[in-house]
C-alpha cells in the first residue's frame, strides 16, 4: 500500500491486528513484513495512542490535573540538553531493557533484564531515591545490581535450568506480557504524589504508559527488539521538547 499513514483503512487494519495480538498474545514473529512497512506500522500505532488517549487527555485538562513531581524534579536538576539525554534516551533504554527484551526468553536478556529490575527495586524501595539520581548511593545500587546479574547469568544458563524456563515461557507468555504491561504501567504511579485520590485514580492516571506498554509488547514480539526501543525513545523526546517549549506552561 503507498502512502498507507493517509488512509484509514490502513489504521482499521492495523488496529485489529494489534487488538488480536492483545487478545491472544503469541511468540510468533512477523517475518512477512519489510522494513519499510514495519516503520510505518510503528509511526501508525503511535497515531493510533493519540487518538485513543484524547479521553484521558480532557480527564486531565478538565476533571482532575496531578502534579507530576518526577518531570518537576527532573527539570530542575538537569539542564535541557541533559533532560532530553536522560528523560529521551537512557531511561527508555532501560525501562525496554527491563519490561520488553526477556519477552522472548534467552539468558542473556533474563540476567540483563533482572539485573537493571534489581536496580529499579533497590532505588525505589530500598535506597527511597530516584531512578536518575547520581547520589551517595548510586555505586552501591550499581553494585548490588550487576552483581545479581553476575550470579545469574551461569544458573540460568544452566541447560536443564534454560529448557525449563525456555519451556515456561512458551507455556505462559500471555501471562508474562500482562504482567509486564501492568507493571510497566502501574510503576509510573511514583511520577506523582502517593495520595489517596492518585492510588484511587491508578487505573486512569496510568492509562497512557498502559496503552504505551501493549504496543510496546507488541511490536517487540512482532518486529525485534529495536522497533519498541526507538517508539519509546521518540514518544519521550518529543513530550520532552514540547515541554520545553516557552509557551508549554
Amino acid at each position: 500500500m503507498k502512502y498507507p499513514l493517509i488512509k484509514p483503512k490502513y489504521y482499521f487494519s492495523l488496529f485489529s491486528e494489534v487488538f488480536s495480538f492483545i487478545k491472544k498474545p503469541t511468540l510468533e514473529k512477523n517475518y512477512e513484513k519489510s522494513t519499510k512497512t514495519k516503520i510505518y506500522d510503528a509511526i501508525g500505532l503511535y497515531i493510533l495512542k493519540l487518538v485513543f488517549l484524547i479521553p484521558v487527555v480532557l480527564f486531565f485538562a478538565l476533571v482532575y490535573d496531578p502534579v507530576n513531581v518526577q518531570s518537576a524534579s527532573m527539570s530542575e536538576r538537569f539542564s535541557p540538553l541533559v533532560l532530553l539525554l536522560v528523560g529521551g534516551i537512557i531511561l527508555p533504554f532501560f525501562e525496554e531493557l527491563t519490561f520488553r527484551l526477556s519477552l522472548r526468553f534467552k539468558p542473556i536478556y533474563f540476567v540483563l533484564s533482572s539485573t537493571v529490575l534489581t536496580y529499579y527495586i533497590l532505588t525505589k524501595f530500598v535506597f527511597f531515591t530516584k531512578i536518575s539520581a547520581v547520589d551517595d548511593t548510586f555505586i552501591t545500587r550499581v553494585m548490588l545490581s550487576s552483581i545479581v546479574g553476575l550470579v545469574l547469568f551461569p544458573i540460568v544458563n544452566v541447560q536443564w535450568l534454560k529448557d525449563k524456563l525456555t519451556g515456561f515461557w512458551s507455556s505462559n507468555f500471555r501471562t508474562i506480557y500482562y504482567l509486564s504491561c501492568l507493571f510497566f504501567a502501574w510503576g509510573h504511579i511514583t511520577k506523582y504524589e502517593l495520595n489517596v485520590t492518585n492510588v484511587l485514580l491508578l487505573p486512569i492516571l496510568t492509562l497512557p504508559q498502559l496503552m504505551s506498554a501493549l504496543m510496546y509488547g507488541y511490536l517487540r514480539i512482532s518486529f525485534g527488539f529495536k522497533y519498541p526501543l526507538l517508539f519509546h525513545m521518540f514518544t519521550n523526546l518529543l513530550a520532552l521538547s514540547l515541554s520545553l517549549l516557552p509557551f508549554s506552561d
